[in-house]
């Protein structure tokens, strides 16, 4: 006689869901976020640093001093996306944008619509396009994203 072999199986979800202190200075940067406005903190050597990070990451100093920067900034840096993938934040061409906010020394990371490769140029002006207020909830995300100074969303 066979063995008759059984096949057992079950629905199964790995997740690991958890709920994160922001502390302080993210804190802070994420309130500004919600309130329509950007802010960095001061590092040991005067440098301002945008998203504000809690330690000097040259020293490892603790920082305190939150500074508000921008509104407007100058793109240093990107990268054209034609055709997005369907996890990214706008589903018609972008590109990622890094962006040194006026009163800043480094540059923050987001999206800016981009219909052709050269509607983006390393040193244009731009500003953050907020979502609307009444839906903010304090996230990256408020800054829906960037435009070109004199241009519209």
């Amino acid at each position: 006689m066979a063995d008759e072999q059984k096949q057992y199986s079950a629905d199964h979800v790995l997740e690991y869901p958890y709920v994160r202190s922001v502390g302080p200075v993210i804190g802070a940067f994420l309130t500004a976020l919600r309130d329509g406005r950007v802010v960095g903190i001061r590092g040991t050597g005067g440098k301002v640093i945008v998203p504000p990070t809690e330690y000097d990451p040259v020293t490892g100093d603790t920082t305190t001093e939150m500074v508000d920067v921008g509104p407007e900034g100058t793109v240093t840096s990107w990268s054209w996306v034609p055709r997005p993938r369907p996890k990214h934040p706008l589903q018609t061409p972008f590109a990622w944008v890094l962006v040194r906010f006026d009163g800043a020394d480094t540059s923050f990371l987001h999206v800016m619509p981009a219909a052709k490769s050269t509607d983006v140029v390393t040193g244009m002006r731009v500003r953050p396009e907020f979502i609307p207020a009444s839906e903010r909830v304090g996230h990256v995300n408020d800054i829906a994203h960037f435009v070109a100074v004199g241009g519209g969303s």
